[in-house]
């Protein structure tokens, strides 16, 4: 995509384009996907335990139905489904039945192009840069599901990791070894953290997904990320999640998604983690 390089002043726009029409995308798998998981769920359950077989029909699917309000299922129409102007448009509300829409759809079409922007502003509008939008859209899918669900899906946390690891054998971002040994070490790292909390307390600390998560950003930083990302998204995740926790009068028992801090540390470790590393090693006089 040399063209786009040489031409920023019609490449950008029509990343941030890009960027708006896969965060429109990335809302549906947010919604969709737990449901269809769920629902699959409960289908196997029901074989495996030999249970009378209650038929319940499927939610939607991700790419087949077209997209409708939630309230009054009215299927919507091109100009209703404008990703970001929509909603702004019709003032965050159905045009039928004048229910609230929430501002999830217009928060996450605004972040994902905000993200392929910084994704082609870092990296070009190469390969380089189409493998730092598929790992942003994938964390944004990750985290929204997180959120809303405290679910870390191995449909989207699985391949991501394997992403990675393929990206490093045509060594995109770096080697395979580092890649190989990043996704490794992120997931024993947090399984040992697991495996410790479990023993002395009899209680899971977080969720299986939190290890795939890490080992699939291993596979993507390399082994030199993955400390970097830990310590970044405790930090965070301590901070937000406490403040988060005070404002609704919760105690310190209250579960709290840890998968956006993964994300989030795991997108600015691999956007900028070698220059960050590398000031505060000599802020800190370690070199």
């Amino acid at each position: 995509m040399a063209f786009l390089d040489q031409h920023p002043a019609l490449g950008y726009p029509a990343a941030a384009g890009l960027g708006l029409l896969l965060g429109s995308f990335l809302n549906v798998v947010i919604l969709r996907l737990p449901k269809r998981l769920e629902w699959e769920w409960k289908r196997d359950a029901h074989e495996v335990l030999q249970e009378e077989d209650i038929y319940e029909p499927p939610p939607p699917g991700i790419v087949v139905e077209p997209s409708h309000c939630p309230h009054c299922k009215h299927k919507l129409s091109w100009y209703e489904n404008i990703p970001l102007f929509s909603w702004i448009i019709q003032g965050g509300k159905c045009r039928h039945c004048k229910a609230p829409i929430s501002i999830q759809y217009p928060l996450v079409e605004l972040l994902t192009a905000v993200l392929v922007l910084a994704s082609v502003w870092q990296f070009g509008f190469g390969w380089q840069g189409f493998g730092a939008i598929v790992l942003s859209c994938f964390l944004v899918a990750l985290s929204g599901i997180d959120m809303r669900t405290q679910l870390l899906p191995d449909q989207l946390t699985l391949p991501l990791m394997w992403l990675g690891l393929i990206a490093s054998v045509d060594n995109l971002y770096m080697p395979a070894k580092p890649a190989l040994l990043g996704a490794l070490v992120g997931y024993l790292v947090l399984w040992s953290v697991w495996w410790l909390f479990k023993q002395l307390t009899g209680k899971e600390g977080m969720g299986h997904g939190d290890f795939k998560l890490l080992a699939a950003l291993g596979a993507w930083c390399g082994l030199k990320g993955v400390l970097p990302i830990i310590l970044l998204s405790s930090v965070v995740g301590a901070v937000i999640g406490s403040i988060w926790l005070y404002s609704r009068g919760r105690d310190r028992a209250t579960p709290i998604p840890f998968g956006p801090y993964l994300a989030l540390a795991g997108w600015i470790v691999f956007m900028w983690g070698e220059p960050l590393i590398n000031a505060y090693l000599d802020y800190a006089n370690l070199r």
